[in-house]
């Protein structure tokens, strides 16, 4: 699976399996129920669908543009984390705003989400790469290495 299907597949899967985790994170450290913190994790997930698919996007360009086409731990580590810092500069107000709570609370609470989807998202990344396969710049690549190293 390329291109614009691999990038639509990847963030449906990706907030769907989010969005229950945010939704119960949230209620759990709040205090509040799933019926207050549901219509945010909608929101959250439809914010996070938009940055996602150009993140990856954006991403993707920068990669076939790298020396080395494999994606390594440190490369998964740095996708990561550098989508979760674009989350958080958007949500942290939406949070206190939804929530009616300060910033300094509103941050504690997307901190639990900043720990946990990070490491979501690692995993949830590399499983999508053994299901779904590389994208083909980077099959391009693991084959060319193949003929070189034989």
């Amino acid at each position: 699976m390329q291109g614009t299907k691999r990038r639509v597949t990847y963030v449906f899967f990706y907030e769907v399996f989010s969005f229950f985790i945010c939704a119960m994170i949230l209620a759990v450290l709040s205090g509040t129920t799933l019926s207050h913190t549901g219509p945010l994790s909608i929101l959250i997930a439809v914010i996070a669908v938009t940055v996602n698919f150009f993140y990856n996007y954006i991403f993707e360009m920068w990669e076939k543009n790298q020396i080395s086409k494999i994606r390594t731990v440190k490369r998964r580590v740095a996708h990561a984390i550098g989508f979760q810092i674009i989350l958080v500069m958007i949500l942290i107000p939406l949070i206190a705003w939804w929530m009616q709570i300060s910033l300094l609370k509103a941050f504690l609470l997307d901190f639990s989400l900043m720990v946990i989807i990070p490491c979501y998202t690692f995993v949830y990344n590399y499983l999508f790469d053994h299901i779904f396969g590389l994208p083909s710049h980077l099959l391009e690549a693991t084959e060319l290495d193949a003929k070189v190293s034989s």
